[in-house]
């Protein structure tokens, strides 16, 4: 038998990879290492969920006056102060980051800060010369946002890049309809920057319920978002550059040149980190012909798999057609000591759905127990305004299966109601017509996250319309709707 300098290597350190590395040396008691080139806690502590959570909670400040006033507080609006938010959010995520390590310090887990490539079925190479051997190596690389092929687009900024901004915007283009670019539209609207979206379909959210998608872009526009769907970009530019060809023309451009060029000025005088950095405000012409000019252009048209340069296909590891790595039902590669977890597979990319990957690849790596992952019937959030919370079928993915009924109701709920505030909520059940069982429910309201967590249990347990009929409603909420619609508003 081969003698290892560890049982199992993971290279990457983010939530899936440190939970399989976690659990392998806690309760497999496996020698394990951890290789991570950057932040430890990966795309969702340091640079997705966490962060970005963390300012929807601050956008959602900005209608607390005009509520409370209603409600007979004596409140007046302030202003967004950027700095102090990103400082607080700065110790939080440096915070996050150090549980982490100690996480991985406590199992005893050793680690490495450094970049990690695979040079043979059971060696790793670090980028800091050193090569440490393993009988299985486990790739958790994650993914990264990326940028469109098209000139210029270095200038516009990605995801990541947000969370380092030194100042805000004073106007901003988010390209893309993605739950990304849908919910970083509504954060930087609820923190003040003036917010305009172009996606090139002919609604946002595509893959998910129509009838709820088509809700959240209503409310994004009625809440002041300059949503344009079947529109995208076709050339960029800096606006102080003097084009010919692609350079800003007509009354429109020159204004919003004029105008962006004195917004770009932050409060002491010095132009933001991303204008300063790009050479000033963006020129941009879109599909429609039409040209405008904007302080920060933010592209969220899509993240691919970190596989480049990993030494992946040397092995006969085959890689799909968006450089993820191809697995099988139980994560291995083609490479019998090679698995992979987490978005670099592609498959589900959500943090809870690699965590529960790594534990599966635990347990049939180092525990004698093949399991493979369950990716049916995974509830999940988009952190619009409002938020939607989605689980199993939309209609038109079930109608297309089998004869459904619709459950639906949508109403303005209590509190902003109350406000006189428009808006407005969708509470639906699709129930198939044969079994009786809730095939999806999807919400969109104030906090449907919480709620489809919850939701998702009954229905993944395969709980019928009638289960949900016969459980007694709590009032008054928005979420007793789910369980006294009685007759159906559409059958397909």
């Amino acid at each position: 038998m081969a003698d290892y300098d560890y049982d199992l290597f993971v290279i990457g350190g983010g939530s899936g990879g440190v939970r399989a590395a976690r659990v392998a040396a806690g309760e497999a008691g496996a020698k394990v290492a951890l290789a991570e080139e950057d932040r430890y806690g990966g795309t969702c502590v340091i640079r997705g969920c966490v962060p970005k959570k963390l300012m929807v909670f601050a956008s959602e400040f900005s209608d607390v006056a005009e509520v409370g006033n209603a409600y007979g507080w004596n409140m007046t609006s302030g202003t967004f102060d950027w700095q102090n938010f990103r400082s607080h959010l700065n110790n939080e995520l440096d915070r996050l980051e150090g549980v982490y390590r100690s996480l991985l310090k406590n199992s005893g887990v050793d680690t490495f800060d450094a970049r990690a490539k695979l040079k043979d079925k059971h060696t790793v190479e670090l980028s800091d010369g050193q090569t440490k051997t393993a009988k299985t190596i486990l790739v958790a690389t994650g993914g990264r946002p990326v940028r469109p092929d098209m000139p210029n687009a270095h200038l516009g900024i990605v995801s990541d890049d947000i969370f380092h901004l030194e100042t805000l915007p004073k106007s901003i283009l988010i390209i893309g309809g993605g739950y990304i670019a849908c919910e970083f539209a509504c954060i930087l609207h609820g923190l003040g920057v003036e917010v305009t979206q172009y996606y090139r379909g002919a609604q946002i959210l595509r893959g998910f319920d129509d009838e709820a998608r088509g809700l959240i872009a209503e409310a994004m526009r009625d809440r002041g978002i300059e949503l344009h769907t079947g529109t995208n970009i076709v050339q960029m530019g800096l606006a102080s550059d003097d084009h010919t060809e692609s350079g800003p023309t007509g009354s429109d451009a020159a204004m919003g040149a004029s105008v962006q060029q004195e917004n770009v000025m932050a409060n002491d005088g010095t132009a933001d980190e991303a204008s300063a950095g790009r050479g000033g405000p963006i020129w941009v012409k879109a599909t429609n012909g039409r040209e405008r000019v904007f302080d920060m252009v933010l592209f969220a048209t899509g993240r691919d798999p970190n596989t480049d340069d990993m030494g992946l296909e040397d092995l006969g590891i085959e890689i799909g057609r968006r450089g993820e790595i191809v697995v099988d039902e139980y994560s291995k590669t083609a490479a019998d000591s090679v698995y992979a977890i987490g978005d670099v597979t592609n498959r589900v990319n959500l943090t809870p759905v690699a965590i529960r990957e790594g534990m599966a690849f635990v347990e049939t790596a180092f525990k004698d127990n093949p399991t493979a992952v369950d990716h049916d019937l995974i509830p999940s959030a988009i952190f619009t305004q409002p938020e939607m919370g989605t689980v199993g079928l939309s209609e038109e993915d079930a109608r297309d299966r089998e004869e459904i009924e619709v459950f639906c109701t949508s109403f303005r709920p209590m509190k902003t109601a109350f406000a006189g505030k428009p808006d407005r909520v969708l509470m639906k059940l699709v129930v198939s017509k044969e079994t009786r069982k809730v095939l999806g429910c999807h919400i969109v309201a104030p906090d449907a996250g919480e709620m489809i967590q919850l939701a998702g249990v009954a229905i993944k347990m395969g709980a019928t319309k009638e289960d949900f009929d016969r459980t007694v409603a709590v009032h008054p909420t928005m979420s007793e709707e789910i369980v006294t619609m009685r007759t159906p508003m559409r059958t397909a």
